[in-house]
Parts: C-alpha cells; sequence; structure tokens
C-alpha cells in the first residue's frame, strides 16, 4: 500500500513537472521570433530577449466607438469607424504624454493618452476643409508662444497644415504650407507623407517623388529650400556609367538612365535639434540613416558611407514565402534616454542602437497572416515611451506594445551609464548582462573600459581583444606599455648603464690591442707577442 502511494506521488510530481514546462515551452512560444545580434564579422549570433510582447491594442481598446455615440463628447458621425484603417503615422508627445495618430485612410487624427486611450479626434481644422489621406504628424508645444501646435501632413490635400490645439475637437488653423512657387522646386505635385518641426518652428517636409531631400519652409512659410538630400548609391553600373559619359554622345548620353538620390522614408529630431533620417529602398546602404545638424551636414558622414551600418547586414530568404527580404527602413524614433530604434518595414524588425551607433538589440517579425501576436504585415511606424516600444500596424490595424525584459533592463542600464563615461559604476551591471547572454559583444566593452579606468591594462586588453574591438585594445596596450616602463625604468636604465659601461671598456680594451673578443661568450683573453 506504501508502495501504491508512493507511486502515486510520484506521478503525480512528474505530470506537475510536466505542465510546468509545457507552460514555460507556451511562453517563449508566445515570442514569435529568436532574438540576435551581429558579431565583429557581421554573422548573426544568438541573443537574450531585450524586449517581450506585452499587447497589442486594436481601435475597440482605444476607444474609437466613442466617435459614433452620439451622446459622447467626441461624436464625429454615426459612420465614423470604430477600427484604425492604414494608419500612416504615429507621434508620442513626452510633454503631455500623449500618442498622436495619422488614421489615414480614416480622414482624421486620433489623440490617445499613455494608455491608449482615445481623448481625442480631428477630421479637419478651421478652415472648413477636411483631412484627405494624412500621412504624418508631428506636435510640439511652442518656446516662442507657449501654444501646443500639430503639423499634419496632409497628403491628397497637398499641404502641411499647422494648427493651434484648442480643444479635444478643435483645431485653428495657423499657416498652410503648399508647393513652393519657384523654379527651385521641379516636381509638379506637392504630396508630403512626413513632417517635422525645429525650435524656430521651421517645417521640414517629406514629399513623394522629391529627391533632393526634405522641402523646407520657415515658419512664416517662406520656401527655403531642400535639407540634407541623400547621395547616390555608389555601385558597380553607377560607376561604370559615370566612365562610359566620358566617351558618349549626347543622344547616347540623353537615353541613359539617371542616377539620382533615394527620398526619405520618414525622420525624427531629438531634443538638441539634430534630424534622423531613414531611406526605405531595399538594399540602400548609403546614407540609409543620417544624423543632421542644423545646416544638413550629416554628422555620421564619412567618404565611402559604410562605416555606420543600419538593419540587417545581409539579405535573409525566407522558404516559406520563397522571397529574398532586404533591409527597407520605413521608421524612426529617438528616446527620451537617447537610444535610436529604427524599423525594417520588410522584416517587421526594430533595431536599437545607443548613441554612438552601436547596434544593442534587434526584435519584432513579420508574418503575411493576421493572427500571430506580436508579428506585423505593414509595420508604419515605430514610437517610445516609458522603456516600452510601440509598433504600428497599417494592415492589422493595431498598436503592439514591448516591454523590457530583464535582460533588456540591465543591458539598458549599463548602456546609459557607459554612454556617460561612467565605466566603473557600470562594471557590475555588465557582469550580470554576460551572466545572462555570455556572448554580448557590448558588455566585453563595458567591461573593457571599465578595467582600463581602473588600471587593470591587462584585463583591458583580454576584454578588448575578445570584441575585436581595435582601437581600444592599441590605447589599452600602450598604456600597459607606459606602465611596465614605469614600473621597472630604474632596472631597464640600470641595464642599459652597465650594457653601454660594459661596450665601453670592451672598445678601449681592443683598441689597445691588450685584449682580443673571442668565443660565443664573449671570453677575454690576452694578444699573443709578436715573435712568439
Amino acid at each position: 500500500m506504501r508502495i501504491k502511494n508512493s507511486f502515486k506521488k510520484i506521478l503525480c510530481a512528474g505530470l506537475a513537472a510536466v505542465a510546468a514546462m509545457s507552460m514555460t515551452l507556451n511562453s517563449y512560444a508566445a515570442e514569435p521570433y529568436k532574438s540576435y545580434i551581429y558579431d565583429f564579422w557581421g554573422d548573426p549570433i544568438p541573443s537574450q530577449n531585450a524586449y517581450r510582447i506585452d499587447k497589442a491594442v486594436t481601435g475597440f481598446d482605444m476607444g474609437l466607438s466613442r466617435l459614433s455615440d452620439p451622446e459622447d463628447p467626441l461624436f464625429i458621425s454615426e459612420k465614423a469607424s470604430a477600427r484604425l484603417a492604414n494608419s500612416k503615422d504615429m507621434y508620442f508627445d513626452p510633454e503631455l504624454k500623449q500618442f498622436w495618430i495619422a488614421d489615414t485612410d480614416n480622414n482624421r487624427i486620433l489623440r490617445l493618452d499613455e494608455d491608449l486611450k482615445l481623448v481625442g479626434a480631428y477630421t479637419g481644422a478651421s478652415d472648413g476643409k477636411n483631412f484627405a489621406a494624412p500621412s504624418g504628424i508631428y506636435v510640439k508645444r511652442s518656446v516662442l508662444d507657449g501654444k501646443l501646435y500639430i503639423y499634419i501632413a496632409d497628403y491628397e490635400n497637398s499641404r502641411v497644415v499647422k494648427a493651434s490645439v484648442e480643444s479635444e475637437k478643435e483645431l485653428q488653423l495657423v499657416m498652410e504650407y503648399t508647393r513652393p512657387e519657384t523654379d527651385l522646386y521641379t516636381v509638379e505635385t506637392f504630396n508630403p507623407s512626413k513632417v517635422v518641426a525645429d525650435k524656430a518652428e521651421n517645417v521640414y517636409a517629406v514629399c513623394t517623388s522629391v529627391n533632393q531631400g526634405a522641402v523646407q519652409f520657415t515658419k512664416s512659410g517662406k520656401f527655403q529650400g531642400y535639407f540634407g538630400a541623400n547621395r547616390v548609391e555608389v555601385t558597380a553600373a553607377v560607376i561604370a556609367q559615370k566612365l562610359w559619359r566620358k566617351f558618349a554622345s549626347n543622344e547616347q548620353i540623353s537615353g541613359m538612365q539617371r542616377n539620382v538620390p533615394v527620398e526619405y522614408a520618414n525622420f525624427d529630431i531629438d531634443d538638441g535639434g539634430f534630424i534622423y533620417t531613414v531611406t526605405e529602398a531595399a538594399n540602400a546602404t548609403t546614407d540609409a540613416v543620417k544624423k543632421l545638424n542644423p545646416a544638413g551636414y550629416n554628422i555620421w558622414n564619412n567618404s565611402t558611407g559604410d562605416t555606420y551600418i543600419f538593419g540587417d547586414m545581409a539579405s535573409e530568404y525566407d522558404a516559406t514565402a520563397n522571397q529574398t527580404y532586404s533591409t527597407r527602413l520605413t521608421d524612426i524614433c529617438i528616446s527620451d534616454n537617447g537610444l535610436i530604434n529604427v524599423l525594417d518595414f520588410s522584416t517587421g524588425r526594430v533595431f536599437q542602437y545607443d548613441r554612438n551607433a552601436e547596434l544593442l538589440c534587434i526584435f519584432g517579425t513579420k508574418n503575411s497572416t493576421n493572427d500571430q501576436r506580436g508579428s506585423f504585415s505593414n509595420p508604419n511606424a515605430v514610437e517610445a515611451y516609458n522603456n516600452n516600444i510601440y509598433v504600428l500596424d497599417g494592415s492589422k490595424n493595431d498598436i503592439t506594445i514591448y516591454s523590457e525584459t530583464t535582460f533588456g533592463s540591465l543591458m539598458h542600464e549599463a548602456i546609459e551609464l557607459y554612454d556617460q563615461g561612467r565605466y566603473s559604476e557600470a562594471k557590475p551591471i555588465w557582469e550580470n548582462v554576460l551572466a545572462r547572454d555570455g556572448g554580448y559583444p557590448m558588455a566585453y566593452m563595458g567591461l573593457g573600459k571599465a578595467a582600463l579606468n581602473e588600471g587593470e591594462y591587462q584585463k583591458a586588453l583580454d576584454y578588448f581583444e575578445t570584441a575585436y574591438a581595435q582601437r581600444s585594445y592599441d590605447r589599452a596596450f600602450k598604456y600597459a606599455r607606459n606602465e611596465f616602463i614605469e614600473k621597472n625604468f630604474n632596472i631597464i636604465v640600470t641595464v642599459i648603464a652597465v650594457l653601454v659601461v660594459w661596450l665601453i671598456v670592451l672598445s678601449k680594451l681592443h683598441k689597445r690591442n691588450i685584449y682580443i673578443i673571442k668565443g660565443k661568450l664573449g671570453k677575454l683573453i690576452p694578444k699573443k707577442k709578436e715573435g712568439r
């Protein structure tokens, strides 16, 4: 009887363990992607998840049904859709802690609180003209008059709207930016898709078919020219055509395909006034991501254009869809802590970098079906708030929220200290990161910097060697060499002095023909006298 009872206990314990394992497996299976990062050689290596899928928020969850309720203060019309429809852009206002969405096919702007609950909706400004396919949005409180302004890329109305936010339903039109009437603007159309404004309230618009850069206006609406044009992608075909033009006739040149820069896909602006741009063209590596100063110069610029690499380093083949995906960066977001989040339209991945464009983590995925939680069909926009990442999908018509994992929290804490130069403070955190992911490259860099800062040069050399950080290794080697010389200076000087004196003595004895040097050990023997 006791044996049977013992067997039952063991069986129950085993079943409980299996159930626990199943729950664990299910929790891991909930993440529809495998996290990875790139090593020094540009090869993908497995990495811990820095973010996990928290939830997906639909229009119903946001409370968009209020827009069709006649008794609700936000009522628009009884036909107002309770779903998002091909929403193209999203912006987070850090001051109000609110999200703004360009709900493109519904021809409206939505205003949500930090929990993604509806608090405002706008279908037009005070001029009485309804928005038509609004595709870009930017919100900013003016440092000049303190008012809250909204900038809307009103695509099909061929204008950028600047309006003051008067209430949860009312926008007061301030300025309308339309096609510049100048010979400098050579495109027949003016279809703005994205918009930002700087502290001086200059307006920058990304326009379809305009590849000279962003169209720039002053606060008063005057066309200022183009801002920060991309360079032409240098390929073998471009080089060959450039050489051929030197020998071709005018007729042949006129028939050649023009090599022109690729237009922007989107941009963002940080607190320092730097504008970050992304280019969506497949296989674009030159100027895929740029950081432009107020003069329009890319501070990440270099002669070859390949020092800074963004997105996947190689094309990816999907056997299920029988398709090869290449990086197409469609949006960029700068977090309050300076982290750079870049969204890849092709793969649905978010690539996160630190202030120095060092890759930190990769997460997210794309799937053609709409039933997989946390995957995307048409990822259009990315935003960051309170350590979370938000991705807007224009096909699934929802917003997916990613929250930090323990690994991600530790990594971000260490990166913040690292970027501030507080290497020693970051040391124990980097050690914790390595305990969770022994192959994480930035951890070795961080520990190497800490060791260098603390004068442990041999440790620094080991860490930098593991991270393949050549410049940092050379610097550590220089310090290690100087330290060795300092510690052994007296011995080195003494040895050198003894050797010098010894050589001088030998030289003088040899010149006097008293002794000669013979033998491997330098044995001295008297020179024989003549005649003997």
